[in-house]
């Protein structure tokens, strides 16, 4: 397996090689974002490549986005979309996620989970409950299938998920994703969960 530091990432994309990229937001996370009443929670989207939720949060009056990424590619990518908005309501961080130091009320994850080596799932676990506020949340989407090559994308399943998450979240929802794009549908598990 390669070594999935910044240089990795960086040249994923400065190669064009993103093929977990929609070219859009996710429609799981868009409908959930359409729900949200509060525009001024501190979201956190780790790992967020071309950071489609970034633009449609911002796009639908979010005030303070943060977006973190190894890969300085990515957020150069990103920054040239995110000209016309107000740059004191979004971050752009170009770091390693289990670095990053801060408080966030909404981590959403679209294909950072299944991006890290799952031997480290378990600090992700610990990382997020550390960024996030009293009552913060996880929610996005964790693949529910196991892939037939090295990754990443790293696969899993819903019981692998539920013993990782449940010392330190109270897992809300863990469904099978009933508005998946269609590559995708039957193989997603939108996930709610709130920090102990």
């Amino acid at each position: 397996m390669s070594v999935l530091d910044a240089d990795y990432w960086n040249n994923r994309y400065l190669n064009g090689q993103a093929g977990w990229d929609l070219g859009e937001i996710s429609t799981p996370l868009k409908a959930y974002i359409n729900q949200l009443q509060k525009k001024d929670f501190a979201i956190l989207i780790p790992g967020a490549g071309n950071a489609h939720e970034a633009v449609y949060l911002l796009e639908n009056g979010f005030k303070n986005v943060t977006v973190i990424d190894f890969a300085q590619k990515a957020l150069d990518n990103l920054r040239l979309k995110l000209t016309s908005f107000d740059s004191q309501h979004f971050h752009l961080i170009q770091d390693d996620f289990f670095n990053h130091h801060g408080e966030y009320d909404l981590m959403m994850e679209q294909t950072f989970f299944c991006a890290i080596d799952p031997f480290r799932r378990t600090d992700y676990v610990k990382h997020a409950h550390q960024l996030l506020a009293k009552d913060g949340k996880i929610v996005g989407l964790m693949f529910n299938k196991i892939f037939p090559f090295e990754g990443p994308p790293f696969g899993g399943s819903k019981e692998e998920y539920e013993q990782l998450f449940q010392a330190h979240f109270k897992i809300e929802l863990m469904e099978e994703a009933h508005n998946s794009v269609l590559p995708r549908q039957g193989s997603e598990l939108f996930v709610k969960l709130i920090k102990k």
